[in-house]
This record gives structure tokens, C-alpha cells and sequence, in this order.
């Protein structure tokens, strides 16, 4: 049902790739699961560790250890990539991510053991999934018409990361977070399904080397991408942890569902953005969208500090998240062109994620 209602209402704007819009529906179709599943509990995670009781020393620890993980986890699923197809990596990183939330929940009762099975296996899940979304993504789009698809795929998250928390926050405060766990663990099963109705994407069992790699003209983006993942955390976890501690702190289960509200409030306008710079994109205005909108970005961070008020957390989430949507998607649009140019598609994306984990690992 989901891939005809994404065929209804995309398809008609993609008539010059009608042959091949199947499996960009099937990516959008799969991608909106996963990441409803993942935003489900994701926003929550840190909020559930504090009201466990462990302090932001540990949690800072924590995730940098998380991201770490990731950094070595990358040319696994690198090797798994090249050799099963992105489809296969997403459907087993899928898998993991269920296993992972099956330890989340008992962490109150079994404690450190727990935490480590789950970060170990999401770490892993994490890399394996966004390394073969990245890999997918750059093989099916259309090159013309980039700018308009990664908008499309803007929105897609944005609705999942708009309704997803609400939702989660919801079913946390009324039925405690391990059900909500649970509902995520089932949306995680789930969401691979869309991909199989097609074949995969790349050559299969590929043999992945550095030999004759562009390093000059890869090298620029790999670095940008580090900073991406400092952004990544500081916007993320780091700001769920400072809204908990400085504003919600006398809150209980409800706390839940009050982030889930305002990070739901910030991204309408950013799913309006990701439309409009879409066209801006394919336009030939990515380098100007890119540069602007890292500015409001940098601006909008250094006013968090000073954030006591539900009024200013809303507004500097709101401008974060159309500046966030701006830049990322004129350097997505980039990296994937020196993805297409550089004859190591795989190797490449294996050492942008690499990048935005270590960028967030330094965050945390």
C-alpha cells in the first residue's frame, strides 16, 4: 500500500524515468520505515539512560564509543555491500537493529552487559544501513534531476522524523519506553520488504581496492563530511540531553512525549525547504545553498546555550532544521556526482562514513 500511494503521488513528476522510478519508490518506501522505526526511539534514547540514572560524563563516553564503533564497523559493511548488494546490507542491518532493541529494554535490570549488546549491534546496524542506503541512492538516481529526488527523499525523512517522535513519545509516556521499543523492533523487520521487488543495484561479489582511488578529488568532501557528523551529534543526542536536564528536568515519563512534540513542531517548515531547494539544486544554486545555509547552521548552534524557554527551543530547532535540510542537501547532491566521477563508488562512500562517524565520535 505504501509503495502505490509514493507510485500516486511521485510518479507523475518523474515521467522522463517512468522505466526506472520503481526502484526509487521502492528506496523512499523503504527508507520512510526505517527511519520511522529508528526516530521512533532514537530521539529517546538518551533521555532514557538519564532517567535510568546515568550522568552526561557517561553519556558523552557512551556515544563516543557508539561512533567509534562505527568507524569500525564501515569496511565490514563496505565488504558486505560490494559483495551481497546494498538491498541484502539493508535487509540484514534491519535484522540487527531488531536484535539490538531486544537488549535496550533490559538495561534497568541487567545494567552495563545490556547497553554494550545493544550499542554493539545498532553500531553495527547504523554503518551496514546507511553505507547501502548511500550506495543505492547513487545508483538509481537520475543525474539531471538529482536535486528534485534527494528533495523528495528530504521529505520522506522529515515526515518520519516529524511524526515518528510524536507518536513514540506518545506511546513511551502512556505505555512506558520498552513498548515503544518494541513497536520499533517490528517497523525494523519490516522495512527491507519494499526493496526485493527489484534487482540490486551494482555488479555483485565486487573486490573493493584503493589502487588508482582520486584522492585529490575525493579528499575535499570526505573531510566536510567530519564536521557533518559533529553537527549530527550536537543536534541530536547533545540536544536531547541539554532540553532534559535544563528544562525538563522535573518531568517524568511525560518528558517523552513533550520532546517528541517539539522535534515534530521544527520540521514542517524544513519539509517545505527540502522542496524548494531541491529546485534550487538542480538549478545550479547548490554551492551558493551550501554556503548560506552553513552559515544560519553555525548561527543557530551558538544561540542553543542560551535557550531557557519552550518558545526558543522550538525557534532555533525550526531555523537548525531548515539550515541543516539546505546544506545537506546541496553536499549530498555533490557527493553523489564524486561518487558517479571517481570509478570507486563503494570505496568512496566507505570513507565518507567513516568521516561523519569520527566527526561525531569528536562531538560526543
Amino acid at each position: 500500500m505504501l509503495q502505490r500511494i509514493l507510485d500516486r503521488l511521485l510518479l507523475r513528476r518523474h515521467f522522463w524515468r517512468y522505466a526506472t522510478f520503481g526502484e526509487v519508490a521502492d528506496l523512499y518506501a523503504s527508507r520512510l520505515l526505517r527511519l520511522f522505526a529508528l526516530k521512533f526511539i532514537g530521539v529517546f534514547t538518551s533521555v532514557f539512560l538519564l532517567k535510568l540514572g546515568y550522568d552526561l560524563v557517561f553519556l558523552g563516553l557512551f556515544w563516543a564509543a557508539f561512533y567509534f564503533i562505527k568507524v569500525l564497523f564501515a569496511w565490514p559493511s563496505a565488504r558486505i555491500a560490494a559483495h551481497f548488494g546494498p538491498k541484502h546490507g539493508t535487509l540484514y542491518s534491519n535484522i540487527l537493529s531488531a536484535i539490538a532493541l531486544i537488549f535496550l529494554p533490559f538495561v534497568p535490570t541487567i545494567g552495563l552487559p545490556a547497553l554494550i549488546a545493544w550499542c554493539m549491534l545498532q553500531a553495527f546496524s547504523s554503518c551496514l544501513n546507511d553505507l547501502c542506503y548511500l550506495i543505492d541512492f547513487s545508483k538509481v538516481k537520475t543525474v539531471e534531476y538529482a536535486g528534485k529526488e534527494i528533495g523528495y527523499m528530504n521529505i520522506i525523512e522529515k515526515v518520519a522524523a516529524g511524526l515518528s517522535p510524536v507518536i513514540g513519545g506518545v506511546v513511551a509516556a502512556l505505555f512506558g519506553p520498552i513498548v515503544a521499543m518494541v513497536l520499533s523492533a517490528i517497523m525494523f523487520l519490516l522495512s527491507a520488504v519494499p526493496l526485493f521487488r527489484t534487482a540490486e543495484p551494482v555488479r555483485l561479489r565486487q573486490k573493493l581496492q584503493f589502487r588508482s582511488f582520486p584522492w585529490r578529488m575525493t579528499l575535499p568532501s570526505i573531510m566536510a563530511e567530519a564536521s557533518i557528523g559533529y553537527d549530527v551529534f550536537a543536534t541530536g543526542s547533545a540536544w536531547m540531553m541539554y532540553i532534559t536536564v535544563v528544562l525538563f528536568a522535573a518531568d517524568h515519563n511525560e518528558v517523552y512525549a513533550k520532546i517528541g512534540v517539539f522535534t515534530s513542531l521544527t520540521l514542517v517548515i524544513a519539509m517545505i525547504a527540502s522542496h524548494i531547494f531541491g529546485k534550487l539544486i538542480d538549478r545550479r544554486q547548490g554551492l551558493l545553498l551550501l554556503q548560506t545555509n552553513t552559515v544560519i547552521n553555525s548561527l543557530a548552534h551558538l544561540s542553543r546555550p542560551f535557550v531557557t524557554s519552550i518558545a526558543g527551543v522550538v525557534g532555533t530547532g525550526a531555523v537548525n532544521d531548515v539550515a541543516t535540510t539546505g546544506y545537506s542537501m546541496a553536499f549530498t547532491r555533490g557527493m553523489f556526482d564524486t561518487a558517479d566521477l571517481s570509478g570507486h563508488r563503494i570505496v568512496y562512500l566507505f570513507l565518507i562514513e567513516v568521516a561523519i562517524n569520527a566527526g561525531a565520535a569528536l562531538s560526543c
